[in-house]
């Protein structure tokens, strides 16, 4: 049966005033109670929908679609394929007016799906003592049949029996024999129960084991209902599938709520794509990036680069060809050379010329653009090729001996002093030898131990004395045969 023609669009105040339009009054809202929000969607673990942004950029309304009836957001909103099952309480609580309310409340939440065989298959299950399934999730396959079909709904007796009815739904509807999906397909098992009153038997354990098989629950509880049943029997996070309103006039609007948590959004629309240049849109909120003519997709499937021109062979670079992100390249040089001013040859640089060399003392340049260094005189390089550290310490003059320094070998030297002078403690200063005057002066000249100790004093300071000389000459005939040889 074809499908409704879409009614006309509303004004554009009145798209963006209607989402006001569908809250529930300001009243004592129970669902502000920790644990309860009106919709929400569900996190990791997979759901049937993701809760859309309020509006598309530039205010439009991402969605409009909550009038029974009407068409959404055209290229906007999609939802995604379902297998829904309506569990709707019927006991006498229920009074008919209140009856035909979620009944509507059904119409409009189809009203906003794609229902098809490939798409939305939807499922309704009336309960209250007992339990009656209204109509399989392969009965109908268009909107049309499927709202009437809940429009001949009649309530049914006393009892509230919500285990069983969710038990009923697990075994009798969520089948492949009923034309619910199987696992390979990926479409979410979704039910959403409805009731006023208290179960009369257990739904916890029902309901643990429907979620268990894979069976997403969402409690929707008016008036009189008991926050503790809903809870027992809603998936995890309860503030996303847990709602309740204060009557039942105006569980309809609850709709809305659903509507975006079935709904998938077209990223391409929206304009959250974060595609570089082109966004093509795959239906049921999925979408691919592509570039432009010239370009390339890269690794990240969103970002474009040019195509590798360099890689053509035609650019002429001597050295190096590099892409530019315009879809051209531009040539470089290797290290060590610069670019000419025809912009594709290069020419060696002379880095010790510009005093980027980096050496201590002397930077040579070498043929292939490249350089070293090297150290002046008495001087060595170190490991770095750059620093020079000293070789001959005594031939810089900053050795600090006042008289006579020797070198010991690399960057290694002691002090010594001229004939006539002894070296004083701190090793580079000399004084004269006064010993002789000073024992004169201190020691009892006329005493004979006297005289015999300044004898001994005399002949072992004349006798180092005589030592210290040789050893100076030696070392003064080594300097000087040094000197000569350098």
């Amino acid at each position: 049966m074809p499908r409704p023609a879409p009614a006309r669009r509303l004004p554009g105040l009145l798209l963006l005033l209607w989402p006001l339009l569908l809250l529930p009054p300001a009243a004592p809202d129970p669902v502000a109670r920790p644990g309860f929000r009106r919709l929400g969607t569900r996190g990791p673990g997979g759901s049937p929908g993701s809760r859309p942004s309020p509006a598309a950029p530039g205010g439009a309304p991402v969605s409009g679609a909550s009038e029974p009836g009407r068409a959404r957001g055209a290229g906007v909103c999609k939802s995604r394929p379902l297998d829904l099952v309506f569990i709707i309480d019927s006991s006498r609580s229920v009074r008919p007016l209140e009856f035909t309310k979620v009944k509507t409340f059904v119409s409009r939440i189809i009203d906003t799906l794609d229902i098809g065989p490939a798409d939305t298959r939807v499922a309704v299950v009336n309960y209250a003592s007992t339990v009656k399934i209204e109509f399989q999730l392969q009965t109908y396959t268009d909107k049309q049949s499927l709202k009437q079909a809940v429009g001949r709904i009649t309530p049914l007796s006393t009892g509230t029996m919500s285990g069983l009815a969710i038990q009923t739904a697990m075994d009798e509807i969520f089948t492949v024999e009923a034309g619910a999906r199987g696992p390979s397909s990926n479409i979410p098992k979704v039910a959403i129960i409805v009731t006023d009153g208290r179960p009369q038997d257990q739904v916890n354990e029902v309901a643990a084991r429907a979620q268990a098989s894979g069976i997403e629950l969402y409690a929707v509880g008016v008036d009189r209902a008991d926050m503790e049943s809903l809870k027992m029997m809603a998936s995890e996070p309860l503030e996303e599938h847990v709602f309740y309103v204060e009557t039942y006039g105006v569980i309809e609007k609850l709709s809305s709520r659903f509507q975006e948590t079935f709904c998938a959004l077209d990223p391409c629309v929206l304009g959250t794509h974060q595609c570089q240049h082109v966004c093509i849109s795959d239906g049921e909120g999925k979408h691919h990036c592509e570039c432009s003519q010239g370009y390339t997709l890269n690794a990240d499937k969103k970002t474009c680069s040019a195509l590798d021109k360099c890689a053509l062979n035609t650019h002429g670079c001597e050295h190096i060809c590099v892409n530019d992100r315009s879809g051209s390249y531009h040539c470089e040089c290797y290290e060590g050379y610069t670019l000419n001013e025809d912009r594709k040859t290069c020419s060696a640089q002379d880095k010790c010329a510009l005093g980027t060399h980096g050496c201590q003392h002397i930077c040579v340049n070498d043929r292939t653009g490249s350089h070293h260094c090297e150290c002046y005189e008495g001087y060595t390089l170190n490991a770095d090729n750059k620093t020079c550290s000293v070789r001959d310490k005594c031939a810089l003059g900053s050795h600090g001996c006042q008289h006579i320094c020797v070198s010991d070998g690399a960057a290694s030297y002691h002090c010594d002093c001229y004939p006539g002078y002894t070296l004083n403690e701190d090793k580079k200063t000399c004084s004269a030898i006064e010993e002789a005057r000073r024992l004169i002066s201190t020691e009892d000249a006329c005493g004979c131990e006297a005289t015999l100790a300044f004898q001994d004093k005399v002949s072992s300071y004349l006798q180092r004395l005589n030592t210290k000389l040789d050893d100076m000459l030696e070392k003064l005939k080594v300097n000087e045969y040094g000197q000569i040889h350098r």
